[in-house]
């Protein structure tokens, strides 16, 4: 199922887009089966996890006459106000991992032995076609990376190696959003990764039953129309059981907190001449069976 979060009539709400790509409100699903109605999907995977979700898709059809067009709504990212940080995972593709170190001079030639975790602190995410707003003094060296976003289905921690798919809620594609000049100059990524309007998700949020695991899907990123980054999540350096289980290790994982799984190579600041992000750029997210975000820029003084 592609859950999805989205303004209708001028009020925010929250859906599955059906076979015939419309909207059938989550809302009138709930009801029916008697469920109570959270008042977002961020409340709903807190409340649900997956527990309910092949008992909603076993009735989706029946509700075709109550869809919406997806012309009607303005999208949101579905999880719009994360409860806490973002975690993000760094060099977790091989080729990213060396560009970074061979243009930027950070860090060391060798591979990570083990994940390296920082995080966003972005208290509003941005939705397919969003403006990403960055103002001027922070945006000097802009620059995208596409990722894999994982959601939380359920707490857990100390979590097995072997019980991490069972965590996993569904899976979005994320730009995450970085200011090159602030991680060069202050020693550490939390600043530049952390601006307003720096991190885009969506266009849904796919429920994890719809993703064979783990997750080998092809990704890509384009900017004004070029190619930049291409590979699959196949070549993690460090896959979902891995990540999943020791980010938990002697911490609580939270049903729908958002992780973000690396980007591959093809950034704009390892191409020569670095390539940042300016006003006017168009940025395509794409992800097999996930789906594609599409966000403009906008710089401002």
């Amino acid at each position: 199922m592609k859950f999805i979060s989205y303004i209708y009539q001028g009020k925010p709400d929250y859906g599955i887009l059906n076979q015939n790509s419309q909207i059938v409100p989550l809302a009138t699903i709930l009801s029916s089966l008697n469920y109570d109605v959270p008042p977002d999907l961020l409340a709903f995977i807190i409340e649900y996890g997956r527990t309910i979700n092949l008992e909603i898709n076993s009735v989706l059809y029946h509700f075709a006459d109550q869809a919406i067009s997806l012309t009607e709504v303005k999208l949101l990212s579905p999880i719009r106000y994360p409860r806490r940080n973002v975690f993000c995972v760094g060099k977790n593709y091989q080729d990213h991992a060396l560009e970074v170190t061979e243009f930027t001079n950070e860090g060391s030639i060798q591979l990570p032995t083990y994940p390296i975790y920082f995080s966003k602190a972005c208290d509003v995410l941005l939705g397919d076609q969003e403006i990403i707003e960055i103002r001027q003094p922070s945006a000097r060296k802009l620059d995208y990376e596409v990722e894999l976003a994982v959601i939380i289905a359920k707490d857990g921690k100390d979590i097995d190696l072997n019980a991490t798919e069972q965590y996993i809620f569904g899976y979005a594609v994320s730009n995450d959003i970085s200011a090159r000049d602030l991680q060069t100059t202050r020693g550490q990524w939390f600043k530049g990764k952390s601006l307003d309007n720096s991190l885009a998700l969506g266009p849904y949020l796919v429920s994890a039953e719809e993703i064979a695991f783990p997750p080998q899907l092809n990704i890509s990123a384009k900017v004004n129309g070029e190619l930049r980054q291409k590979s699959n999540t196949a070549n993690f350096i460090f896959d979902l059981v891995t990540l999943i289980s020791d980010l938990s290790q002697g911490m609580t994982l939270r049903a729908g907190d958002i992780i973000l799984t690396g980007t591959p190579a093809g950034v704009g600041v390892a191409m020569k001449p670095p390539q940042y992000l300016k006003s006017g750029d168009l940025i395509e997210f794409e992800i097999e069976n996930i789906g594609k975000l599409t966000n403009s820029v906008k710089i401002v003084d």
